[in-house]
């Protein structure tokens, strides 16, 4: 979720260096903060700031209580021609999910798809920069991680599922990678705390109170509703089952119900042992990478001059908006609030 209201900004450079030199301080290897700033740059970038920079504090907290291993070593297994898993070691996610496409890719170029497992790993923040990873060096890549309960069932009473992003980016000649970059929930956690301090009324079919009855009083919102909200959540919900399936069941790491909450839990020494899943495809062991490539052009040539109705603004491709929104925040900085601001020392 992007900042809103009044917040300063500042160039990608100094917060680089600013971020790095905190979690460095906090004791955090070379290799696993520079994975860690690196995928918080590309959401600050993209405007998704609720996994942008602003988390370096929380991540410098858990390095400094024990939840994260400072240095962590990773353990990579190789289980068959296209399958691997890795172990985080319990250190920051980020690390484990960029060397997952490193490993992903490594496999994808021999046997065509490189699927690979992660557990004992932490937040990684959002799901997309590892799917963009992967399209960056020519291969079509899945991310998706499960995350702490805070999303009902359709039509349920309680939180079942975390928000559990699922990303997916694909090479485009010449060009932007594609990238879809969703969470299965409705709106984010942060959606809510935002219309709170605002006194401002949610939209409808987004959030429900504590018996599950939908509400757009912010104040009374204990429950996140999945995608599609009170009338399509099974939709939601099902897509939420997915990146569990894939990140905790596949991988033996922990279920949405029984995370240790990443905020406000008290326990900040314990490691929450969280599961991620990539997916590489290598488009070359397919129709080739030449073809694929004109047929992405032509398909986003398409989708782009598809007509519209009368009033809207022209169809855009998943992603379209984050590259446009990257260009403007390199020419004017990236908003950062005021709390991040001083904890960064900007």
């Amino acid at each position: 979720m992007a900042i809103e209201g009044e917040a300063q900004r500042f160039a990608v450079g100094v917060l680089e260096e600013r971020a790095s030199a905190k979690l460095r301080d906090a004791g955090a290897s070379e290799e696993s903060l520079q994975a860690a700033v690196r995928a918080m740059l590309h959401a600050s970038l993209v405007g998704v700031d609720s996994h942008g920079v602003r988390l370096t504090a929380h991540y410098c907290a858990m390095l400094a209580g024990g939840r994260l291993n400072k240095t962590p070593k990773l353990g990579v297994d190789i289980r068959g021609a296209g399958s691997a898993m890795i172990h985080g070691d319990d250190g920051l996610g980020h690390y484990a999910a960029y060397k997952a496409v490193e490993v992903g890719i490594g496999l994808a170029r021999v046997a065509g798809v490189g699927a690979v497992g992660i557990n004992h790993s932490s937040h990684l923040g959002a799901a997309g920069a590892y799917a963009l990873a992967g399209a960056e060096q020519g291969f079509v890549t899945f991310a998706t991680t499960n995350t702490d309960s805070m999303v009902t069932l359709f039509d349920g009473a309680a939180k079942f599922h975390g928000t559990n992003p699922l990303a997916f980016a694909a090479p485009v000649p010449n060009a932007e990678p594609w990238l879809l970059d969703m969470a299965t929930s409705s709106i984010p956690l942060n959606r809510v705390l935002l219309h709170r301090s605002l006194d401002k009324e949610l939209p409808p079919g987004v959030a429900a109170d504590a018996h599950g009855v939908a509400t757009q009083d912010p104040h009374q919102a204990d429950l996140l509703l999945p995608l599609g909200g009170s009338d399509f959540g099974y939709k939601g919900a099902g897509l939420a089952g997915v990146a569990t399936l894939f990140s905790a069941l596949l991988t033996g790491a922990t279920l949405d119900r029984d995370f240790i909450p990443m905020f406000g839990g008290g326990d900040i020494s314990t490691p929450r042992n969280m599961g991620h899943f990539v997916l590489v495809v290598d488009p070359e062991h397919f129709v080739g990478r030449a073809a694929f490539g004109a047929m992405m052009t032509a398909y986003l040539s398409g989708l782009r001059q598809s007509p519209v109705r009368e009033g809207a603004a022209p169809a855009m491709a998943p992603g379209d908006r984050e590259w446009a929104e990257r260009t403007r925040r390199l020419e004017t900085g990236i908003p950062i609030d005021p709390d991040t601001a001083r904890f960064l020392g900007v």
